[in-house]
């Protein structure tokens, strides 16, 4: 961390000056408008003393900062919508993720962990539903489907506040490594891996899990 941590106050710096010998802005100016901008959205912390309202919960400070940002919205940025400045090109599975987490902000959210799983098991049911035969009879349907079910996961995510996109890289990374080793064992054997049954490339896969370290 402290490696990338140098890496990306050098680029903020870079670009900095790049602006700054274009005659655009300093980086001194840069500073200034991320502390006006968080003093600005955070006034119940910083106009206490002039009357703001106090908040009680992280969730009304964040309903307080996307009000409070939606407001500063230029007039020809289009209609201020709370879920407006979430940028289109994020991945889809973290932006999924933020729009519950805007949409939570103002109390549009599941009360309980337990209320987002039960939605999953319905989007799994719908998914099941259509997808009874290979490859699905109405693909359009399928396709929206399981989006809702991705869209349902990413949001069991937030509730449990884990960011999907690094559980997901995290999950990548494991099947990786255990289809690598699938992949050695079949090549000790001699063998190509096309040319095992689905029973023989599972045992194989077991023996790859039971050889890692546990966690």
């Amino acid at each position: 961390m402290c490696e990338e941590l140098g890496d990306f106050v050098f680029e903020a710096v870079f670009l900095a000056q790049l602006e700054a010998e274009a005659g655009h802005f300093t980086i001194a100016e840069s500073l200034k408008r991320i502390a006006d901008k968080l003093v600005r959205r955070h006034p119940h912390v910083f106009a206490r003393d002039s009357g703001a309202t106090p908040l009680d919960s992280s969730g009304q400070v964040r309903a307080r900062w996307e009000e409070i940002k939606a407001t500063e919205r230029a007039p020809n940025a289009g209609p201020k919508t709370l879920l407006g400045g979430i940028p289109a090109t994020l991945p889809s599975l973290l932006r999924a993720y933020q729009i519950g987490l805007r949409a939570a902000s103002v109390g549009f959210d599941w009360e309980r962990v337990a209320d987002v799983v039960g939605k999953i098991q319905e989007e799994v049911d719908e998914l099941r539903e259509v997808a009874g035969s290979n490859p699905p009879a109405d693909r359009d349907r399928a396709e929206e489907e399981m989006g809702d079910l991705l869209f349902a996961i990413a949001n069991l995510s937030r509730k449990l506040g884990i960011e999907p996109e690094t559980a997901l890289r995290k999950a990548n990374e494991k099947f990786s490594a255990r289809f690598a080793a699938l992949e050695r064992a079949a090549a000790a054997s001699g063998r190509a891996m096309r040319d095992m049954t689905l029973e023989e490339l599972e045992a194989e896969w077991q023996r790859a899990k039971s050889g890692e370290a546990p966690g």
